[in-house]
């Protein structure tokens, strides 16, 4: 029995790669999944399911063969019948088609979506440009980084 514990730990991988994202061996599939930029819970519950592996599995267990369909159905999400509702990037505006995309592509294409909006002077890219709250949010109070508002109050002489 003893033997088998010891065997079972060698098996483990502390750390794995997956799209330039070091995941710790010893969560969750998951939950490893989650720690890739553009990859949500639901995302990657339906990604493990596509390519058979069990949620609770470790990453620090999985094989090469199964780490390489991981990165397969993540890069292609619409081949393997992932609807496209899960997609982080529906209706591209240059493209109009449904993709998924993660890590510095997303970082990239958010830059992107940034800069077309200031360029064309939407009242989001103004705000952006401007270093303010984007979708609403208060700014008399509550705030946490960002441009200073607060007025200064007149000395009397």
């Amino acid at each position: 029995m003893v033997e088998q514990k010891t065997d079972k730990k060698k098996d483990l991988n502390l750390i794995v790669r997956i799209f330039s994202t070091d995941i710790s061996g010893k969560k969750s599939a998951g939950i490893g999944l989650c720690k890739i930029r553009g990859v949500d819970k639901v995302f990657s519950n339906a990604v493990l399911s596509v390519a058979g592996i069990p949620n609770k599995k470790l990453i620090g267990e999985l094989s090469e063969a199964d780490v390489k369909k991981i990165e397969d159905v993540i890069k292609k999400p619409e081949s393997f019948g992932i609807p496209s509702y899960l997609f982080n990037r529906r209706l591209d505006p240059e493209t109009g088609a449904d993709m998924h995309m993660v890590g510095s592509d997303l970082k990239l294409q958010n830059d992107f979506d940034i800069r077309r909006m200031r360029r064309i002077r939407s009242y989001k890219g103004l705000r952006h440009g401007w270093g303010l709250k984007v979708r609403g949010q208060r700014l008399k109070h509550f705030r946490k980084g960002g441009a200073a508002i607060a007025k200064k109050k007149k000395v009397l002489k």
